[in-house]
């Protein structure tokens, strides 16, 4: 059996933790919600709520209330924990898997502007979420 903790029993590392992940996710799409995370990175919400908190205290990331959503600004000068790594930025990884971090301000919620959207996005049909999120 799978889950979040073993993955498959033969094979079950992977090159990036959840922190990463969860890291990555957030860069892509500041304003995610937590559950889209959760469910792009095969985790519980719970999990990626303990991730983020983790990710905060570090300074890795800072929350920023958007009406009822968060809205996240990952840090470009963090630099990796490990001390093999702690040389380099973490921008550079991000950049590498999520695109390059931006530090113009975001569109606020709900609202896109003209050409902003590109091939392969997708819409989110939920009620309650009708902001257009890049595919994954």
């Amino acid at each position: 059996m799978e889950n979040e903790h073993t993955g498959h029993r033969r094979g079950g590392w992977t090159f990036l933790t959840n922190h990463a992940r969860v890291l990555i996710a957030i860069a892509r799409d500041p304003g995610i919600r937590l559950r889209d995370i959760a469910v792009d990175c095969g985790l519980t919400e719970r999990t990626v709520q303990a991730i983020v908190t983790d990710l905060q205290a570090d300074g890795y990331l800072t929350r920023t209330r958007d009406g009822r959503r968060n809205r996240y600004v990952v840090a470009p000068g963090a630099r990796f924990r490990h001390p093999a790594e702690a040389g380099h930025e973490i921008a550079g990884l991000l950049a590498y898997l999520a695109g390059p971090l931006s530090t113009q301000p975001t569109v606020p919620v709900g609202e896109v502007r003209a050409g902003q959207l590109r091939a392969g996005d997708v819409r989110n049909d939920t009620p309650d979420d009708r902001e257009p999120r890049a595919a994954v």
